[in-house]
């Protein structure tokens, strides 16, 4: 069973320290957190505490839903990280084969307690990777985002 603090240590592992790519359409960014989507952070100044906090409010409690497998809501919140909670959960409920509407209600979550768990991840980063692929910085990420994708595909092996 892991929880927010392991998971909070594996994303880490693929954010880094601060940089401000001028391919990178979230700008500025330190540990993650983009200048785009925190406009009022000094995010030069952001410390790794300060972004754990960010990260279990706005990221972890929003995806850590309906009792999901400890190691499917893993694979949600890096996606979500990533992409954003709404692309997060479109792409999952396409993954347990229900409408994506962007509301994981009482339909998406019956679904995901009927889905088994290794079937759950393998979907969940299938979606991922397609949606990458069609992003307009693909070309400039994707090699990095892949091998990310690549590493939730092992710890998707080793921890269900």
């Amino acid at each position: 069973m892991i929880g927010f603090d392991e998971c909070f240590d594996r994303l880490i592992g693929h954010e880094g320290g601060y940089v401000n790519d001028p391919n990178d359409p979230g700008g500025e960014t330190k540990w993650g957190i983009s200048k785009r989507s925190y406009p009022n952070l000094n995010i030069r100044d952001l410390t790794r505490e300060d972004a754990k906090l960010i990260y279990l409010r706005d990221f972890w409690e929003p995806v850590n839903m309906a009792n999901l497998h400890d190691d499917v809501v893993w694979q949600l919140f890096d996606f979500a990280v990533n992409s954003g909670i709404q692309t997060t959960i479109r792409a999952f409920q396409r993954a347990l084969m229900v409408a994506d509407d962007g509301y994981f209600g009482p339909i998406s979550k019956a679904a995901a307690k009927l889905a088994a768990e290794a079937d759950q991840i393998k979907l969940i980063l299938a979606e991922r990777l397609e949606f990458m692929t069609r992003t307009k910085n693909w070309p400039h990420h994707g090699k990095g985002w892949a091998r990310r994708i690549a590493a939730n595909l092992r710890h998707g092996a080793t921890d269900s």
